[in-house]
């Protein structure tokens, strides 16, 4: 379908979801005769190394963003705010300099705003077509909608039909007319072969400083007193030391296909209530406890629409008591497995349609 297509893959550089729900993008990309070319910074440049070796990289920095340590994110998202909105330039401006370099074909961006041109069909892939924040949201959605007014296709990783998985996030009475859903994607698959060693409890670490550093260390704690073993996957792909606590194994990172192993294999789940993660578990067909990063507004959000369902478990990162949440995940049924490529594969050959 590509002949052989140059296409830059840019994820946000905004902890590793981003980078994961490309994984499987990248795939299909090189199944259709793509040449993907991977442009990110630290962790995520990091994590799409490991998982693609042999693909082409292109540093491209983003902003790094930090959380405080408290339950509100307010200002310490006020305070970076600025940073945010010049990193956007910054990446039009290298990316208007390397471009020719990379000789590229067209361009897929998951949330860097700035990674477009005008000579290129460009891609913009979002979740937060209408974000929730904790000020000026009608402002900055409308900023928002007008950042995603500038590519050509906008690509919804969300079921078309609401409340589907990102609820509010991902459906409006008003859609941009560039938009089109693609599903719920993941890194995960179901198979393979069964780990030799299966834990009690795996937990998944992920988001910016110092919030996972502060949940590691709650779950470190709390894990001690629950029998059985435990793996802790940290969310570091730039570390290499292999930890262990106690009935804790720790690991800095895990491949998706290592990761999903342990994953359907373990009793139980622990991790953040990130988008990225909700479409890992869903493809997976496995509950868990959710634990949203404390003032994030999005997360909060999901955690109280899937808590709603049934679906999921969850609790608040200050009140977190771990033996609550492992009986409450004993009474959540189990859900079928989910996993279908169709609507990414029709945007696909949107996109091969539109190259130049």
């Amino acid at each position: 379908m590509f002949h052989g297509a140059r296409i830059l893959v840019a994820p946000l550089d905004w902890g590793l979801g981003h980078s994961t729900r490309c994984i499987p993008i990248i795939h299909r990309l090189l199944e259709l005769g793509a040449v993907p070319i991977i442009g990110a910074d630290g962790g995520p440049l990091a994590l799409l190394g490991d998982e693609f070796p042999d693909l082409e990289q292109v540093r491209i920095p983003g902003v790094d963003i930090r959380y405080g340590a408290g339950r509100s994110q307010l200002w310490s998202m006020a305070r970076q705010f600025p940073a945010m909105v010049q990193s956007v330039q910054r990446e039009r401006t290298q990316f208007d300099r390397i471009q020719q370099e990379l000789r590229l074909n067209a361009v897929i961006s998951d949330q860097r705003f700035g990674i477009r041109s005008s000579d290129l069909p460009c891609v913009i892939i979002t979740h937060q077509v209408f974000p929730f924040t904790p000020i000026a949201q009608n402002a900055l959605r409308k900023v928002n909608l007008r950042h995603i007014a500038q590519f050509d296709r906008c690509w919804i990783m969300d079921e078309p039909d609401a409340p589907g998985l990102a609820g509010d996030l991902s459906h409006g009475p008003t859609m941009p007319p560039n938009a089109r859903y693609i599903g719920v994607l993941s890194r995960m698959r179901q198979g393979g072969p069964a780990p030799t060693e299966r834990h009690r409890v795996v937990a998944v670490i992920s988001g910016p400083e110092p919030q996972r550093t502060l949940l590691e260390d709650l779950l470190t704690e709390q894990l001690q007193r629950v029998p059985g073993e435990h793996l802790m996957v940290r969310g570091l792909p730039k570390v290499h030391e292999v930890q262990r606590i106690g009935n804790i194994t720790k690991v800095p990172h895990l491949q998706a296909s290592d990761l999903a192993e342990r994953l359907m294999a373990s009793e139980h789940i622990v991790s953040r209530s990130g988008y990225t993660t909700l479409m890992d578990l869903v493809t997976i067909g496995r509950t868990a406890l959710l634990i949203p990063t404390p003032g994030q507004a999005e997360q909060v959000y999901l955690g109280k629409l899937h808590a709603r369902t049934g679906r999921f478990v969850v609790q608040q990162q200050q009140e977190l008591d771990l033996g609550a949440a492992l009986n409450a995940l004993q009474k959540v049924p189990v859900a079928p497995a989910h996993e279908d490529h169709g609507l990414l594969d029709a945007a696909l050959s949107d996109l091969a349609g539109i190259l130049r």
